[in-house]
């Protein structure tokens, strides 16, 4: 939300700034149209852009300088769709009068109703709001352009702002569309302090905040030019459950600012960030409908992890702390996580979190993450921890509330290193050790089949039984994945057992291509009476985004060389089959399992 905050205030700056210069000018000419015409040019030498103020324009000067405009736009940039960025239905602003006599130029308020922002960016990146592509290019000093800013930031204050009826609407590349609804925005600067109302909806979820902040006006005043604290004291409400934000901002020139603050909540709903589907255009104020995009079908990714890259470059950086106590977060559409606690040590580049902790039911984690060289292009990425005590049957009663599942102990470590700017680079670079396993649990059939491609087709692929019963009792299973650089090697390390079989994976997982090559082999416990058991004859290939089921040859060579000595010798080797079968149990839990301590220290 701060981005588009942002994006929102660099939008209506220019504007704002010239119409209250425009206002200074007025108080010697009073002309509407002169005033009309001087501030549309104003707007495109700054901008590029075309101001057009097609309603009236009053003047007062009584009890002070007042201006108002109606029916006011601003054009789009070339390649955009529609022709206007901006449209608002009406612009009041109060200008105090004294200032003036000293050549400085205080606004009291703004007042703007009925904005309608459209922001944009295409395939290529560029966005609509960049004004330095159709702003004209003029040869100036820097010295000159310094030396303007800094009188330009002396000689304009603003003190009030107030924003209702806007809506804001962003079109990323992929021509998906997210809308901001502001019903209400107040900024109230008084002596040392601004107090904040905001009321609002992004994707159908209603947004409030209130409280009091430090002096905003004086902030930006100081910001670089001399140190500034500005004290937060806030209240963050969404879906009528709250959170108090509280803390400092601290400032001094040229170096980043230093931030602390608590976030503090009994009871807090984790935002939504998808998009409602068939999103309805607006109507603007004059006749114009916001830009109708007809979202193209995206076409069938190539891997699994995506290959886009990580907006890593929005998150400021910062130093400071930020401490997070939640009692119960609520997922979307799942059971909440309770007694979340984490702090995050930020020091530019480097977010650091050494103990993020939180509980569901009876299971819980602890897990430590370090994020560094988030200012570079290829940003490391370190997370290891434990959880513990969670149950198969409560996990996916979160993720698939239909899943027939039943007990299941859990118990999982992780040690993993990697760097990249996406995720598909980062599981490519990746170096490390996981190890899941899962005690005694019942699974009906349709256990995890909404979980992808991958997963349906390895849990068929162990269990050819899966379909033809109506419940699976599972007696254990243990998955160690050793990473290399992005390559999982598996030697027998992922084992299960169940009621009716033994099974254990061979083979290689490359995540940089995303291929798999997995022998699986799934064994009766009972040995098969004809002296055919599967064990070699399943093979697993493809890619994790394309897997594919299919039959190991050389398996199939070994059982059927099997099956023929039986008949040669009158069934006596298919009896000797079903006899070793049957002596020599296998273990495949306990063959897969590591020392917990090797994977993580004091797991065990």
């Amino acid at each position: 939300m701060s981005k588009l905050v942002k994006i929102t205030i660099s939008a209506l700056g220019a504007v704002i700034i010239l119409i209250a210069m425009g206002v200074w000018y007025a108080a010697s000419t009073v002309d509407p149209v002169q005033l009309t015409k001087l501030l549309s040019s104003s707007v495109k030498t700054a901008t590029g852009r075309d101001l057009k103020i097609t309603g009236p324009v009053s003047l007062s000067f009584f009890p002070g300088i007042s201006v108002a405009a109606e029916g006011l736009s601003l054009s789009n940039t070339s390649w955009a769709p529609g022709s206007d960025m901006l449209t608002l239905r009406r612009i009041d602003v109060s200008i105090k009068t004294l200032p003036l006599l000293s050549k400085r130029i205080e606004v009291d308020s703004v007042k703007l109703a009925g904005l309608e922002l459209f922001l944009q960016k295409n395939g290529t990146g560029k966005a609509n709001w960049d004004f330095s592509a159709d702003a004209p290019r003029e040869p100036s000093d820097t010295k000159n352009n310094a030396e303007t800013s800094s009188v330009s930031d002396d000689l304009i204050s603003l003190d009030n702002v107030s924003i209702a009826d806007a809506r804001i609407q962003y079109q990323d590349p992929s021509n998906t569309i997210s809308s901001y609804q502001i019903q209400r925005l107040s900024l109230a600067d008084s002596s040392d302090k601004t107090v904040v109302s905001l009321a609002m909806k992004f994707q159908e979820q209603v947004l409030e905040l209130s409280g009091k902040t430090g002096s905003l006006s004086r902030l930006l005043k100081k910001w670089n030019v001399s140190s500034a604290q500005f004290p937060i004291d806030l209240s963050l409400t969404m879906n009528d459950k709250s959170m108090m934000i509280k803390g400092e901002v601290s400032k001094n020139p040229k170096t980043p600012p230093t931030i602390n603050l608590t976030l503090n909540s009994k009871t807090f709903d984790w935002p939504v960030f998808g998009v409602p589907p068939n999103l309805p255009p607006r109507a603007v104020s004059g006749a114009q409908l916001a830009p109708v995009v007809h979202q193209t079908q995206k076409p069938q990714p190539k891997y699994l992890f995506s290959n886009e890259s990580i907006p890593f470059d929005v998150l400021p950086l910062v130093k400071g702390k930020v401490a997070i106590n939640i009692g119960e977060l609520n997922l979307p559409k799942r059971k909440p996580i309770e007694h979340l606690q984490a702090t995050l040590q930020l020091n530019g580049g480097v977010i650091d979190i050494p103990n993020l902790r939180f509980q569901m039911d009876k299971g819980s984690a602890d897990l430590q993450i370090k994020l560094s060289g988030l200012d570079t292009a290829n940003p490391a990425f370190r997370v290891k921890g434990i959880t513990k005590d969670f149950t198969l049957e409560s996990l996916l009663a979160r993720l698939d509330p239909g899943s027939k599942v039943s007990g299941g102990g859990m118990k999982m470590a992780f040690d993993v290193k990697t760097s990249g700017s996406s995720l598909h680079q980062m599981a490519s670079n990746s170096n490390g050790k996981i190890q899941l396993s899962i005690s005694q649990a019942r699974m009906g059939t349709n256990f995890l089949n909404d979980a992808g491609d991958f997963v349906v087709t390895l849990l068929d692929s162990m269990n050819p039984l899966r379909k033809k019963t109506s419940e699976t009792i599972l007696e254990c299973a243990v998955a160690y994945l050793p990473i290399n650089n992005g390559q999982i090697n598996i030697a027998k390390s992922v084992g299960a057992e169940t009621d009716r079989l033994d099974v254990a994976l061979a083979g290689s997982i490359n995540l940089k291509t995303e291929a798999i090559n997995l022998t699986i082999d799934p064994q009766e416990k009972s040995g098969l009476t004809t002296g055919l058991d599967l064990s070699g004859m399943v093979k697993m290939g493809g890619t994790l985004a394309n897997p594919k089921a299919g039959i190991n040859q050389a398996g199939v060579v070994n059982s059927a060389v099997s099956i023929g000595l039986g008949f040669l010798t009158g069934g006596a080797s298919i009896l000797a089959e079903n006899a070793r079968s049957m002596t020599s149990k296998s273990r495949p839990c306990r063959d897969a399992l590591h020392p917990w301590s090797d994977i993580y220290p004091g797991a065990e």
